[in-house]
């Protein structure tokens, strides 16, 4: 026994919700039990208990004044009436003691009951609990293709489950997204990589090369080395907005799209502007580079001749531009990272000026929006949230 007491000590057994509900119907019913049974013996006991002008004896009147008091009874008969009540009196004490006696069992027997049937109702009540907690412990990074699916009814817990796919919906995009975004990183990487590695090779296999062959040779492995770093600065600028904004403070859009604007002279592009107050708060540097980035990208995927427009005022930025004709189904995937115009990884620049848009747009809680222009270009527009601040 001691040896059980100890191992119990040592292992207490787990409190689960199905024994902590069980208890709580089982507490529950024997405190309503005992209230009833209480009020049920104090109602038996004020219906059973003797009133003072009840005489257990009386003589029949006859006649007489009925005012007139009754004769009283000998003494033998009032022996027989004080025994008499005094058997009544006992027998009452003795129906209120069995009352209460077989009421107390009564509830021991039905608290029993509903211990067990508070176990069988908490079980059938956290069934889909447990399937829901034994979904979540066979997903893994390699499953989360799977889903609870909880049926009717329409209850607290089928919202539970319900929240849970969603959230497995957004892990599972987050998965793949991070997938198809580091095997593009390396391979945009590696580029630049190989094509230094293949300059330096050629030159050095040269046993003739000239001062201006390894000058020249030099010159381009820097420049894969500056497209490497921007490509770097690109993607940590990803990434940064990609995690939010942990303090937020006011600023000016208009006054960020003017300096941005201002000292962008394009040969062979005209820029027009329409910039006024935008209030918004935030992080100004993640702001600056989303209109760089939109500018610069309307500059880039422009034709001779063409134009770029900067709109900004209350509610946010707008960038359009004439350009190549982008069909309207292509307009989403040049949100991607490292997707440009026409075939993936092709054209010009780094393919992560749009992506890193929405990023910032995102962590600023912004939308934006795209529409490819029937003439040629695209119109971007970001939208901020509402807000005003006085300016020192």
């Amino acid at each position: 026994m001691g040896a059980l007491i100890r191992l119990a000590v040592r292992f207490p057994p787990r409190r689960s919700v199905r024994l902590r509900l069980t208890l709580l119907y089982g507490g529950l019913f024997v405190l309503c039990g005992a209230g009833v049974l209480t009020v049920t013996y104090f109602l038996v006991r004020h219906a059973v208990a003797p009133t003072g002008n009840v005489k257990l004896f009386r003589y029949p009147r006859t006649g007489g004044d009925p005012g007139d008091p009754l004769p009283s009874l000998g003494a033998e008969a009032e022996q027989v009436a004080a025994t008499a009540a005094d058997a009544l009196a006992a027998q009452r004490r003795d129906v209120l003691r069995q009352l209460l006696i077989q009421s107390g069992i009564a509830l021991a027997v039905m608290a029993v009951l509903a211990l067990v049937l508070g176990w069988w109702v908490a079980g059938r009540v956290l069934s889909r609990l447990r399937r829901i907690t034994a979904t979540a412990r066979e997903i893994t990074a390699t499953n989360l293709h799977r889903r609870i699916g909880l049926a009717d009814p329409d209850d607290e817990l089928k919202e539970l489950g319900d929240t849970f796919d969603e959230l497995l919906d957004r892990l599972e995009a987050s998965f793949e997204a991070q997938r198809w975004f580091v095997a593009n990183a390396s391979h945009e990487l590696r580029t630049p990589l190989a094509r230094q590695r293949v300059i330096g090779q050629v030159v050095l296999d040269d046993p003739d090369a000239t001062v201006e062959a390894l000058r020249g040779a030099h010159e381009r492995i820097l420049a894969a080395g500056a497209q490497q770093e921007r490509l770097i600065a690109s993607m940590l600028t990803l990434a940064r907005s990609q995690v939010g904004i942990d303090v937020r403070r006011p600023f000016d859009l208009g006054e960020v799209a003017a300096e941005v604007v201002g000292v962008r002279r394009p040969p062979g592009v005209t820029v027009k502007t329409s910039i006024t107050r935008c209030p918004v708060s935030g992080h100004r540097g993640l702001a600056e580079r989303l209109a760089v980035n939109l500018v610069d990208n309307a500059i880039r995927h422009n034709v001779p001749g063409g134009w770029v427009e900067v709109l900004c005022g209350p509610g946010g930025l707008t960038v359009r531009n004439t350009g190549p004709v982008v069909p309207a189904g292509e307009v989403e995937r040049l949100f991607q990272p490292f997707q440009r115009g026409g075939s993936a990884r092709t054209g010009q620049g780094l393919g992560l000026g749009l992506s890193i848009v929405r990023a910032i747009a995102t962590a600023h809680g912004a939308g934006v929006a795209a529409e490819p222009r029937p003439e040629g270009g695209l119109t971007v527009t970001v939208t901020f949230p509402e807000f005003d601040f006085v300016a020192d």
